[in-house]
């Protein structure tokens, strides 16, 4: 659980600039969906 917490902190975007944000989270988030996508068509 803790190296999920790091992983998580190390990610983190911390910008003042809302297009800069949404698009590291935009990037995260479609990282986080194919991962999901490449497991489930593995083990699914």
């Amino acid at each position: 659980m803790h190296e999920l917490l790091r992983l998580a902190r190390s990610i983190r975007c911390d910008v003042a600039d809302p297009a800069q944000a949404f698009s590291h989270r935009l990037r995260i988030g479609l990282l986080v969906a194919a991962l999901i996508l490449i497991l489930s068509t593995l083990f699914g």
